[in-house]
Order: structure tokens, then C-alpha cells, then sequence
């Protein structure tokens, strides 16, 4: 990050600090440890040029023409940019910044059930909850408990989950050139990954058409994968998946759409975050495969 200003570059530099955000052009916000803090602004202009110079030997393009990106730096940071017209009062942008390590589980419950309920999930796992509420940080958890010996393929848009283990295939997905052409789509990746081999299928986010794809690779014996998808409760979050499913496949049927997304989860696993910033597992669901859906809750976090 040696091409942000010394002042983010320092928040950077905080083992604790996971995203820097800059609103309207000079306005600094940075979460340290759940939470966020304001921070000194920047010289009024200086967000842009730094901009520029970061996305430069990405060869990603930020101008009028193109008003937002979103991007992956050398070291591992995830930027997301909004500039004018776009963004109305000044130049936004967010730094999701790497960190190579890894929590332990318990961090996020204090329940020996639930984290039990975690590593020995009925079928494939889905995570759920809102953005920031540790839904990567879990998988990455989780992934520290895997037996060496199984082989993990990981499919993010952008790479930001840290695994620490020795047979890993990691695949990101690609944008389009600044003249439309040679996109990766996640739902390509994932049927690339079907060919490599994979105990397990990792999905940073289902969001897309990539849904499909994702309910029939675990549905054809790769139990154990996992995926997360933004929703406010595990009923929400296979809900989702429904609708993602029902884009992505407009011709099936809602009854067929259920049962082929209840028999690919096992396991929903629900976080949110609290008001003091930690992340923690708020209940935990169990899905069985039946022509009508059940949803059992196995596990809530005693308020």
C-alpha cells in the first residue's frame, strides 16, 4: 500500500484495522477491532491521484466514462472506488484491507454446541448475515480445521479468504477489458472447478447466476463445501438462494427450485455482529429435503 498517503498508509499498518473508508473526497473512517473511527482528513484532491496510481498497473480504468471499480492490489487489498457524477459530493472509496491470519473459532461462540454444530455440519454449509459481520472470517476458521489431505478449491470474485493449507486451487474471477471483453464470471470458475478434482468447493459469495451451479456441484457429492450469501436470518439467506436459482433457471418450477436448494444445504449458519463490534454465531439451522421445505432451528445465541 505504498502508494496510499503516509496517513491511511499508518491505518494500514494496524494489525487491528480491517477496512479504511473515504467518504466525499477527504472525509477518513477506518474499523478497528468491529468498530469505526474517524481519522484525519485528506488534502482536499489527493484521493484521486492516488487512485490513479494504484489502479495504474492493474490496468484498471477510473474516469467519467467508467465512475466505479472494484479491484484487487498486489498485496492481497480489495478497493472499491465511486467517483464524480457517480458520487455526488467527491471521490468514495473503501479499502478492504488482507489480513493472513485467521480466528479462532470459539471467538465467535462461546457454545462447545455451536461450534461443534460448525465443524460436523449435516451436508454442505451456508453462511449468512450483513456485510461485515464475519461471514469470510468463519469459513476461514473453519478451513484451519480441514484434514491436510483433502484437496480445496476456493472460487472468490475478489481473493480475500486466507487458507492455510497444503492442496489448494484458488480461483478468481475476472472483469471485463476496458473494451467489454475476456470477463470471468464466477459461474464459469465453478464449472472449471468441477474438473479439478475438489473434496470441497469454496465460494466467497453467491450473489449471481453462479447460484445454479453452485446447488448442483454440491449436489453431486462434494459434501462438506461452503458458500455465504448476504441475508438477515438463515430462512432469509435459503430464501435468497432461492431467488438467485429462479434468475438464473426461469423456466423451472418454484416447487423444483426448493427441493434441488434444500437438498444441495445441510447447514445455515447465521452471524451478526454486536454492538461492541464482535462477531459472533447467532443461530445456526438445520435444512431437511423434503417436498416441503423444513427448516429446524438447532441452535440460538443466549442474548
Amino acid at each position: 500500500m505504498t502508494t496510499l498517503p503516509d496517513s491511511l498508509r499508518e491505518l494500514a499498518a494496524d494489525p487491528l484495522v480491517t477496512d479504511i473508508l473515504v467518504n466525499n473526497g477527504v472525509e477518513v473512517w477506518y474499523e478497528r477491532q468491529g468498530c469505526l473511527h474517524r481519522s484525519q482528513d485528506l488534502p482536499v484532491g489527493s484521493l484521486e491521484s492516488h487512485l490513479e496510481r494504484i489502479l495504474a498497473p492493474l490496468g484498471r480504468r477510473l474516469d467519467r466514462l467508467s465512475p466505479i471499480v472494484d479491484a484487487r492490489l498486489n498485496d492481497g487489498t480489495r478497493v472499491c472506488a465511486v467517483i464524480p457524477p457517480v458520487a455526488v459530493a467527491g471521490a468514495c472509496a473503501a479499502f478492504r484491507l488482507f489480513r493472513d491470519d485467521t480466528h479462532p473459532l470459539e471467538t465467535f461462540s462461546d457454545s462447545p454446541a455451536a461450534i461443534d454444530l460448525v465443524l460436523r455440519p449435516r451436508g454442505n454449509l451456508l453462511i449468512t448475515g450483513a456485510t461485515g459481520s464475519g461471514k469470510t472470517s468463519l469459513i476461514a476458521s473453519i478451513l484451519e480445521r480441514v484434514a491436510p489431505n483433502e484437496r480445496i478449491v476456493v472460487i472468490e470474485d475478489t481473493h480475500e479468504l486466507p487458507v492455510h493449507l497444503p492442496n489448494v486451487v484458488r480461483l478468481e474471477a475476472r472483469p471485463p477489458s476496458a473494451e467489454g471483453r475476456g470477463a470471468i464470471e464466477l459461474h464459469d470458475l465453478l464449472r472449471a472447478s468441477l474438473r479439478l478434482r475438489p473434496d470441497r468447493i469454496i465460494v466467497g459469495e453467491v450473489r449471481g447466476p453462479e447460484a445454479l451451479t453452485l446447488v448442483h456441484a454440491m449436489n453431486t457429492g462434494h459434501i462438506g463445501s461452503m458458500s455465504t450469501v448476504h441475508a438477515n436470518s438463515a430462512t432469509d439467506g435459503l430464501e435468497r438462494l432461492d431467488l438467485l436459482v429462479s434468475r438464473a433457471a426461469p423456466s423451472w418450477k418454484a416447487e423444483d427450485i426448493r427441493r434441488t436448494v434444500s437438498s444441495a444445504i445441510g447447514t445455515i449458519v447465521h452471524l451478526a455482529r454486536s454492538d461492541d463490534g464482535r462477531r459472533t454465531i447467532d443461530h445456526i439451522a438445520h435444512v431437511h429435503h423434503s417436498d416441503r421445505r423444513v427448516i429446524d432451528m438447532v441452535h440460538r445465541a443466549v442474548a
